[in-house]
């Protein structure tokens, strides 16, 4: 994969990430809901201004957890800012990673990666954390972008690379103008 397609996407296009469009196209009830119930902990690798993380925070529900990673300490701003006052606030940690290091303090049963393996670098080192980080039985999601960013080569290569860490090939959900793969633990 070209270097290009290793660059994150800046803070200053955050707004672009969380909009009515994007909201209509990428339900995230719609897409989540067959994976994501009460009470579970949730890790969302990648979690820009958080337009995943809140609804997955309102999906586990009081007794459930988010662990809403990213590199840029501006798009978790941008997330706190967005739950700060509200119950949204205890369900989910903002971790800042590194670029080749994420912590999280707990095993979880559910990893959403949505657009952002394509950024990663070291892939093979990715999927071996993940693979760590997730519970027996566990799912994991993985969706990137077709326009542009990921051929169907490259997708099935980085699903290739998720299984060489372990991870099964459960399923392929059909997501508009995305590659996906539900993977388990």
């Amino acid at each position: 994969m070209n270097n290009d397609k290793n660059r994150v996407c800046p803070v200053e296009l955050a707004n672009s990430l969380d909009n009515k469009i994007r909201r209509w196209l990428q339900n995230p009830q719609k897409i989540l809901s067959p994976y994501v119930k009460k009470g579970m902990k949730v890790l969302d690798v990648g979690c820009g201004p958080g337009f995943f993380s809140v609804e997955l925070a309102k999906m586990v529900g009081a007794y459930g957890k988010v662990y809403s990673v990213d590199l840029q300490e501006g798009m978790l701003q941008k997330l706190r800012d967005k739950i700060y006052g509200t119950p949204l606030e205890q369900r989910i940690q903002l971790i800042k990673c590194e670029k080749d290091k994420i912590v999280i303090p707990e095993k979880v049963d559910f990893i959403l990666a949505f657009y952002m393996v394509h950024e990663v670098p070291d892939k093979d080192r990715l999927f071996a954390t993940l693979k760590n980080f997730l519970n027996d039985g566990g799912e994991f999601l993985i969706v990137e972008p077709k326009l542009f960013h990921v051929s169907k080569k490259e997708f099935a290569t980085t699903i290739g690379k998720a299984e060489a860490a372990g991870f099964k090939a459960a399923k392929e959900p059909r997501l508009p103008f995305s590659f996906s793969s539900v993977l388990k633990a």
